[in-house]
């Protein structure tokens, strides 16, 4: 049982699976235009209609298949869809009069939806059509003094359908509405780590059957759990393989292999450097990096199933936001996902695959795998350490890689990723990493001009990488880490840190 979301293009789709699954719902995302029989394979009690860009009157607008809305389960619709449903069941949308973004205060509300909700009641609007005349069945059930129908209801049908977006933080309680929304669908809320541990160890052996896996692993805390996870399914039935493409931090392959061969795992290390930095010799451009990084791990992989085979599956950590980034999985060209970059294990796989895929994780968000990382028995300085991508290092030195900007790079990384060890500001990012920029600059050093590099420093906070906040680090701690960089790294004469949320920007420079 599950709550299907058709995506029609909203930025916070995503995140309305997450609230569903927070409130021990189990939700999934597909696209706006997925099919009856697409629907039907995730036995929905209750269908989400997301927002989107487009405006429900336009002849190209992405509709819903035929037959979903007369499907016998309780419908929301969001923004888009709200729109969508009040004009399919005969009533009106129109341009406003005044777009309405931001936050807004509800004037009045009440119905099914807003039961057992008090107070004060906040919501985030972002829409420039509205619902200009009700269908029949429907009642208005809440409004803003810019919006007279900002949420409606027909009980009767079970449609309801809200202006704003309850999903983001902006909207308070907009938890507690789509708690109520749940509880008018009937749906269990048993949705837990436990639940999804026991869900994919049965999925991966239904799966794999008698197949052997070969594991790609970095050592971070997807791939380690996903190791943990496969031997518990599969046993003796997987091989787990590190590649060291020469694009790792300082020390980090002896950090892997001491972390992970204690816990059991068949852990082979390959020394692939030559054949990755070769291969992206005089490359600049980001794109290219991630597609031919994945194109040689594949290889590199096939070459070790030759020597250690025959393997039948090729497992990878990928998770939801990679697949959402990428555009490559969830959503068809209709549903307006656009391709934002290429994850190594997304956007850069060969046509001539050797392998079938094994990707547990490619409906779970990272807090979901951090605790079923927990339940596993993952040591906390693995659990809790912050991602670091497949490409490495070759999307953080920015232009064209060499062994000596490698070099630069992975000590002013070491001394910011030790700094905020040392002062107690790790475990309060979510992710920080160091980036070598092309930017050269004059400097002055010991009475003498220099002409070195500018090295930027990054570390955000969030909760699932969709969207992610700028970590506020003391301005002592950052003058400190700027001192050490450059006193250490010679280098580097300039050091800046990034203050770019994620939108705009992502979170990796590249």
């Amino acid at each position: 049982m599950s709550v299907v979301i058709l995506d029609f293009g909203s930025q916070f789709t995503r995140l309305i699976a997450r609230r569903f699954r927070e409130l021990g719902a189990y939700s999934v995302i597909l696209p706006g235009t997925a099919s009856l029989e697409r629907i039907a394979q995730e036995n929905p009690q209750g269908i989400v209609l997301s927002g989107g860009p487009s405006s429900v009157y336009d002849e190209a607008a992405p509709r819903p298949a035929a037959g979903v809305l007369d499907l016998p389960v309780p419908i929301l619709g969001v923004c888009y869809g709200m729109q969508f449903l009040a004009q399919q069941a005969g009533g009106s949308v129109a341009r406003a009069g005044k777009r309405e973004y931001g936050k807004a205060d509800l004037t009045r509300y009440g119905g099914q939806l807003f039961e057992g909700i008090a107070g004060e009641f906040v919501a985030w609007m972002s829409h420039s059509d509205s619902v200009t005349a009700l269908p029949a069945g429907y009642d208005v059930v809440a409004e803003t003094l810019d919006t007279p129908v900002t949420a409606i209801e027909n009980n009767e049908t079970k449609r309801y359908g809200v202006q704003f977006h309850p999903e983001v933080v902006h909207t308070p309680k907009g938890g507690q509405l789509l708690a109520n929304f749940l509880g008018i669908c009937g749906i269990q809320r048993d949705w837990n780590a436990e639940h999804i541990v026991e869900d994919l160890i049965e999925g991966v052996r239904a799966q794999v059957g008698d197949g052997r896996v070969l594991l790609a692993i970095s050592g971070g805390v997807d791939s380690s759990t996903l190791g943990l996870l496969l031997a518990r399914a599969v046993g003796e039935k997987l091989t787990a393989v590190f590649i060291d493409h020469g694009l790792l931090r300082l020390g980090e392959r002896e950090q892997v292999e001491a972390a992970l061969l204690p816990l059991g795992v068949n852990l082979i290390t390959v020394d692939a450097r030559a054949e990755f930095m070769g291969a992206l010799n005089g490359v600049s451009d980001p794109e290219q990096k991630r597609k031919i990084i994945g194109r040689e791990f594949i290889r590199a992989f096939e070459r070790e199933a030759r020597i250690h085979g025959p393997f039948d599956y090729l497992a990878q950590g990928t998770l939801y936001p990679d697949v959402i980034e990428s555009a490559g999985g969830l959503h068809s060209e209709k549903s307006g996902a656009a391709n934002i970059k290429s994850h190594h294990n997304v956007g850069g796989l060969p046509d001539d695959l050797a392998f079938k895929l094994v990707e547990p994780f490619r409906t779970l968000f990272k807090d979901e795998v951090r605790e079923i990382a927990r339940l596993l028995g993952l040591p906390e300085h693995i659990r809790m350490r912050h991602p670091f991508p497949g490409p490495g290092l070759a999307i953080r030195v920015i232009g064209a890689i060499t062994e000596e900007k490698l070099d630069i790079l992975r000590r002013v990384d070491d001394i910011f990723i030790s700094g905020l060890r040392e002062f107690g500001l790790y475990d309060g990012c979510s992710q920080a990493l160091a980036i070598l920029t092309p930017i050269q600059s004059v400097g002055v050093m010991g009475d003498e001009r220099t002409y070195s590099y500018t090295a930027a420093l990054r570390a955000v906070t969030t909760d699932d990488f969709m969207t992610a906040e700028w970590a506020r680090l003391p301005y002592d701690f950052l003058a400190t880490m700027s001192n050490r960089i450059v006193n250490h790294v010679h280098e580097i004469n300039r050091v800046v840190y990034d203050i770019t949320g994620k939108p705009p920007a992502t979170i990796e420079w590249e």
